[in-house]
């Protein structure tokens, strides 16, 4: 069987610590990004090593901010309620004024893969409530194309897994489940498997492959974010970061 027809079993995509250059990286990001933020607006908060830090910037920078919360993961959740952020569960008719969150690849074209920490359906969800969505990333998540350097996270029912790996496997991913640190099936927050599913060759057109994967039935959501990056701030390791905008292709803005 080919390297595409074979499910290959890989622990979850969170790494067990991450190089010292890239920790700085990614708080300088963070720390950049919540400068810009002032109190009492209602926050989207995402899921992942880069959002942790936006959270403790948040609670360093405006301690008692008054920040009107909703974090896309129990993890973020209990994280920002220990730093003394008010967080609420998501209500009808909700709407944020900033998500801030990171990402697993940005592309040229600022499409996003994200769902490295297991929350694509929450983030994605925050994400289309949110005014402007704020991506949070060290330099080594810049890429030309998605699928060149991590893998795209579908979020499975688990009765369905085994059909839809057989399924996208067909269509030429490789297709890993994901498993915790002790080696079990990872479920997400909502109780679903991620399948991490590595092209063949780096996606040509993202939302394409999106509409793609999300038509077979019990694909609940795919990590693929498209249109949805208003600006990205990429962090530095000696403490600067650049911020890009859709409109604008280079860094417009550094600071110390």
């Amino acid at each position: 069987m080919s390297d595409a027809g074979r499910r290959v079993e890989y622990p979850t995509l969170l790494p067990a610590s991450v190089p010292e250059d890239l920790e700085r990286a990614k708080a300088a990001a963070a720390e950049y990004a919540v400068r810009r933020l002032r109190p009492g607006l209602r926050l989207a908060l995402g899921t992942g090593s880069t959002a942790a830090h936006a959270v403790r910037a948040i609670a360093a920078q405006f301690p008692g901010g008054n920040f009107d919360c909703v974090a896309s993961s129990r993890a973020t959740e209990d994280l920002a309620r220990g730093l003394g952020l008010s967080v609420r569960p998501l209500r009808g008719g909700d709407r944020f004024d900033v998500m801030l969150d990171g990402a697993d690849e940005v592309a040229d074209s600022f499409a996003l893969t994200k769902g490295g920490g297991g929350a694509l359906l929450r983030e994605k969800l925050l994400a289309r409530l949110s005014a402007e969505r704020v991506i949070l990333v060290d330099p080594t998540k810049l890429v030309h194309r998605l699928g060149e350097r991590s893998p795209i996270p579908v979020e499975v029912v688990p009765f369905a897994r085994p059909v839809l790996e057989s399924e996208v496997a067909q269509m030429g991913f490789r297709v890993r489940l994901r498993l915790d640190r002790e080696g079990v099936e990872f479920r997400s927050d909502n109780g679903n498997a991620i399948l991490d599913l590595t092209p063949s060759t780096p996606l040509v057109d993202p939302a394409a492959t999106d509409r793609a994967l999300r038509s077979w039935t019990g694909v609940v959501e795919t990590g693929l974010f498209v249109g949805m990056a208003d600006r990205v701030v990429i962090g530095r390791p000696d403490g600067h970061a650049d911020e890009r905008t859709p409109s604008v292709p280079g860094p417009h803005a550094t600071s110390g």
